[in-house]
């Protein structure tokens, strides 16, 4: 069997209609990577191989670590060992200390409380665009997404997504984690200067909270999914003017938030 790059093969003993047959299948591989900030340990996370640049380009800007490639001085990626030291020009900084510190506050003035990490505050902002959409495009970059999918198809196991405008896609990014999609498109933009604020976001996978938020901190006015939203993702997409369009499939489509930017509606 012809091994896909990021997928691994694997005995497997599959059951059909109560016939039992022994092959093999590719499976997608999921790495632990650990990032050492300025000589501090920060955070494992879990994900594809490929990108690794992107990723942690991405991450540490929708954290406010930093804010373009230039704050890094040097990073060094040890996949082997898992394994990323970065070390940022200005050192220790504020959202540093604050990663992963929780901050409850009262979500879209409907008296619900609910927790952001710290470094939320500093980074999430609320978006106006003039951009719009058609149902038809809309239909369209799904059915592109669909199509780039591979490894979704061959695995089940990864979760993609592209950064859109003018019925193309700009750049695009598969991985294990749902975050890690958005960091590496982010991470991209950020080495090669692409702007995001023009364009939107296609994504295969549920949006949640979290997602919504790093939408928002890449600052990309409409998030595109083939499938669900949370209600807090849609409660945080009103206040922050971010268009959310689920189930964007089969020529059909739920918009939740914000509608003015899709032309009929």
């Amino acid at each position: 069997m012809d091994v896909f790059k990021g997928t691994a093969c694997y005995p497997v003993i599959k059951i059909r209609d109560g016939e039992v047959t022994k092959t093999e299948e590719q499976v997608v591989e999921e790495i632990p990577l650990t990032i050492y900030l300025n000589g501090k340990e920060l955070v494992t996370m879990l994900a594809s191989s490929g990108e690794e640049n992107y990723l942690v380009i991405g991450f540490l800007a929708t954290e406010g670590i930093i804010a373009k490639p230039g704050d890094i001085k040097k990073m060094d990626v040890d996949i082997r060992r898992g394994i990323i030291d970065v070390e940022t020009v200005t050192g220790e900084t504020a959202a540093e200390k604050m990663f992963l510190k929780r901050y409850l506050t009262a979500c879209c003035g409907k008296g619900r409380s609910t927790f952001y990490f710290a470094n939320d505050l500093l980074t999430a902002h609320r978006i106006t665009t003039d951009i719009t959409l058609t149902p038809q495009e809309i239909i369209n970059y799904s059915e592109m997404l669909e199509a780039k999918s591979h490894t979704f198809r061959l695995t089940g196991g990864v979760h993609g997504g592209a950064l859109a405008a003018n019925g193309k896609f700009v750049c695009w990014s598969q991985d294990v984690g749902r975050h890690n999609v958005f960091d590496k498109i982010y991470g991209r933009c950020l080495v090669e200067e692409i702007t995001t604020s023009d364009k939107i976001i296609m994504f295969s996978g549920r949006i949640s909270s979290e997602i919504l938020l790093k939408v928002s901190k890449m600052n990309i006015p409409i998030i595109i999914s083939r499938a669900a939203p949370s209600s807090l993702a849609i409660d945080m997409a009103e206040e922050l003017g971010i268009t959310v369009i689920g189930f964007a499939r089969d020529n059909r489509m739920n918009i939740y938030s914000h509608p003015e930017r899709v032309i009929g509606c």
